[in-house]
């Protein structure tokens, strides 16, 4: 079976790991510092606060930009639920923004017809969350013109998008919002095992989205409200949790960070040759060829949902497995019944069309050939 992803790890990977085992720190030690330092240095933000979790990433990230009851989230129906789970967990209202079916990603012209009906009703969102499906980033530099006159924050869902470029610089920057989240799930970029980080240029996020990632506390003696105690006090400032990633997991991703350019590249290679390959199957619609997307994920169009899921079947029963990235959200049962919500046609037609082919850094050529083979030996079901 050709699987649509998986990690690469070598030797170098597993010495990191066996070397914190044998240290005196397991957790809340160097490491984690390292490893944060090597996110602020490749990305260009100030602050990386590591989790254990894209999903706790995107919570604190919220929550540190008081997103509460009543609050308003708009972000992509197209998206892991984590998205949106993390928003409704602190209680807030989301709502969805329609994509441009032919990439998945928020359609700026409809965010900007939807703000300026908002307006008029002051329902206007305290957060958009743009999501940078497949490793593409959507239009920053627009969404932050629409931030700034209609007075939302930002916060980019990059969970596929570390090691993308956004005109010239890092996704993860920050140069065009509040906060970036990244997931280290096995199968992204890079890999802790399980983990995330959101990265800010903001010294009050960070230091807020710290305390919540450490159940709320703080050892900071300027901030304590007795701050006569003695050297062993801490207090408890606002909710939080224990979201803290690991030294073991930390080690393991400084380890990685060191290869992520090149894994960026055989991702960007691979796509390349995909693309390449399949340019004379036309009863598909191939992704547009960038130098800027992070490759997290290839996928395709077809015809129709009854195209797409016939290809599914038939590329399973030759030993490649394929994904759906993603049903909408609000397709989802909890969501139908805790928040129903209208369907979006774009919304809609990326999902009933869109195809991930298998992507990963240990591809070769061969098995791109053979996925693409099979395709062309697929124009049975189209």
């Amino acid at each position: 079976m050709i699987g649509y992803g998986r990690q690469s790890i070598d030797e170098d990977d597993i010495a990191a790991v066996v070397s914190v085992l044998r240290s005196d720190y397991l957790t809340q030690g160097p490491s984690v510092d390292a490893f944060e330092k090597q996110l602020c240095d490749y990305t260009g933000a100030r602050f990386a606060i590591t989790v254990n979790s894209g999903t706790a990433a995107l919570y604190m990230a919220y929550a540190a930009l008081g997103v509460t009851a009543g609050r308003r989230v708009w972000t992509s129906p197209i998206t892991f639920v984590a998205t949106v789970n993390a928003a409704i967990m602190l209680g807030a209202t989301v709502e969805y923004v329609d994509v441009d079916p032919s990439t998945g990603n928020i359609s700026i012209d409809i965010l900007a017809r939807q703000l300026e009906r908002a307006c008029l009703k002051n329902e206007l969102p305290d957060v958009i969350v743009p999501v940078h499906l497949t490793g593409r980033s959507c239009d920053m530099a627009e969404i932050a013109e629409l931030a700034k006159h209609y007075g939302f924050s930002v916060v980019e869902d990059a969970a596929h998008a570390l090691g993308g470029q956004y005109q010239g610089k890092k996704i993860g920057s920050c140069e065009f919002s509040k906060a970036t989240i990244f997931s280290f799930h096995p199968v992204k970029s890079i890999t802790t095992g399980e983990g995330g980080v959101m990265m800010t240029n903001n010294p009050e996020l960070a230091q807020i989205a710290r305390e919540i990632r450490h159940h709320g506390i703080t050892r900071d003696r300027t901030k304590f409200v007795s701050p006569s105690a003695p050297g062993f006090h801490y207090e408890q400032l606002r909710m939080g949790f224990n979201f803290r990633l690991s030294d073991i997991h930390a080690a393991l991703g400084a380890s990685q960070m060191k290869k992520l350019d090149t894994f960026i590249q055989k991702r960007r290679n691979i796509a390349s040759h995909y693309l390449d390959r399949a340019e004379n199957l036309s009863q598909f619609s191939l992704p547009v060829r960038s130098n800027d997307s992070a490759w997290h994920l290839f996928s395709i169009g077809c015809k129709n949902r009854s195209v797409r899921d016939r290809l599914y079947a038939n590329c399973l029963s030759r030993g490649i497995t394929t994904a759906v990235h993603y049903p909408p959200v609000y397709r989802q049962p909890w969501h139908q019944k805790v928040a129903p919500h209208r369907s979006l046609a774009g919304a809609e037609r990326y999902a009933n069309t869109t195809l991930t082919l298998p992507l990963f850094y240990s591809m070769e050529e061969e098995m791109v050939n053979h996925v693409v083979q099979v395709l062309g030996t697929c124009t049975e079901v189209v």
